[in-house]
């Protein structure tokens, strides 16, 4: 085959064959392809855009690009879940101790944060003595026994994505749904789980800002992991306001550990238990969403949920008693109080801005290479459609470092929007598509 007939027949409208596919793919990979050809490529494909089957025959060749997960040696049904990323998004630690506690084995891995989303690594590894760098073996064995591990993603799985996705980054590539599916399904079906669960997220926090796209995602990301026999579904969820009230590694897991433990509910609580609905029911331990939800909140309320989460952090060298007591996670040196400088109802909150004031503080990264602090962050107290008293707390910053507090105030205060009325709720589950 010839690269350039591919790039002009992409350029020109064409449809690309799965062996063309396989080719650009497999030759960037091995550095036959330069990244001036590839991106001359990507950037034809974010005009003309790929129709369905070649968004799923992309995907499958990046899954090819490198190693697959083996789970066939673990008993039981083997799920996934994945979120396409917001703020206070800690619905992982909730939705697998709940799917682990009524039967299902997790095998997850998952990444690390980048600007205003947190990372569900960061967040374990908060958690005194964790291990996210397991071999592979052990991450299998403590599946089997334990029903659930989380891990870091390895180098050799999919390396396409990880070279294309950089490459997106720097060609304005990034927001193409054909692009942003297979980077996502290609890491899920290399994982190796039967049934996959999906949060698509959508509003001012996501990366999807309408519903309309966010629908339209998740519709290729399901139609994907249906060619690929996998059992999916996906939930379209709100992002117009950080999803939990803590922003920040061990904060996060602080308010994971409260809600497994019975004492914290709200809209980071509802949507993990729909999660784990799904992927009870399209696993076929329940005959209904119905019965499927009714057996998520009975793990959770039982303390089942919890004790799977306490297994899981023994299993990966943490410290269990967090789940007993998280005043054991770090914290940070002071508390300072954000309190509202008018009296009115939050009508609105810039979610990306909020995560960003987090990150000033030191909770998140700008580059992979940036170091964050795990003590540090924003605990809010307020959500749209509370009433706030002018001088009343809106959030307490848990903070370390002083040098941006300031900045990271400014910022915090200007995400909030108040006014007379109490504004319309954004429902918190739009739609299910499977």
């Amino acid at each position: 085959m010839h690269f350039p007939e591919i790039l002009l027949k992409k350029r020109n409208g064409g449809r690309l064959s799965a062996a063309e596919i396989d080719y650009f793919v497999s030759g960037y990979v091995k550095g036959t392809i330069p990244d001036y050809q590839m991106s001359a490529l990507l950037m034809a494909i974010w005009f003309v855009g790929l129709n369905d089957t070649e968004t799923a025959e992309l995907t499958f060749a990046m899954r090819d690009s490198g190693e697959t997960i083996d789970l066939s040696g673990i008993t039981g049904m083997k799920v996934d879940k994945h979120s396409t990323g917001g703020v206070a998004d800690t619905t992982t630690l909730i939705t697998a101790p709940i799917a682990a506690a009524c039967g299902l084995k997790v095998a997850k891995m998952s990444g690390r944060g980048l600007g205003h989303t947190g990372g569900t690594i960061d967040k374990l590894e908060s958690i005194p003595g964790f291990r996210t760098d397991i071999s592979m073996h052990r991450f299998r064995e403590i599946v089997d026994h334990s029903g659930m591990s989380i891990i870091g993603q390895t180098r050799e799985l999919v390396p396409a994505d990880k070279l294309l996705y950089a490459l997106r980054g720097t060609t304005g590539t990034v927001d193409n749904i054909s692009l942003i599916s297979s980077s996502i399904m290609s890491k899920k079906l290399a994982s190796g789980s039967e049934t996959i669960v999906l949060d698509v997220k959508t509003g001012n926090g996501a990366f999807m800002k309408s519903v309309k796209d966010a629908e339209r995602l998740a519709r290729v990301m399901v139609a994907i992991g249906q060619k690929a026999g996998k059992k999916i579904a996906a939930l379209v969820t709100d992002m117009n306001q950080p999803l939990g009230n803590a922003v920040g590694n061990a904060l996060e897991v602080r308010e994971a550990i409260e809600i497994l433990q019975g004492n914290h509910e709200g809209d980071l609580q509802k949507v993990s238990i729909a999660l784990s609905a799904q992927l009870l029911y399209l696993s076929g331990l329940a005959q209904d969403e119905t019965a499927a939800t009714k057996a998520a909140i009975e793990a959770l309320e039982s303390g089942r949920a919890l004790e799977q989460l306490a297994a899981m952090i023994k299993a990966q060298r943490g410290e269990p008693d967090v789940c007993i007591n998280p005043d054991l996670l770090p914290t940070a040196d002071r508390l300072e109080p954000i309190v509202s400088e008018c009296s009115g109802y939050v009508t609105d909150i810039a979610t990306d801005e909020i995560g960003l004031a987090a990150l000033l503080l030191g909770a998140g990264r700008v580059k992979k290479t940036d170091i964050i602090d795990p003590a540090v962050g924003i605990w809010l107290m307020k959500r749209v459609g509370d009433y706030v008293e002018k001088g009343e707390e809106l959030a307490f910053f848990h903070v370390n470092s002083t040098d941006r507090l300031e900045e990271a105030r400014l910022r915090f205060i200007k995400a909030f929007r108040l006014g007379k009325l109490q504004p319309t709720q954004h429902p918190m589950i739009y739609t299910t598509i499977s």
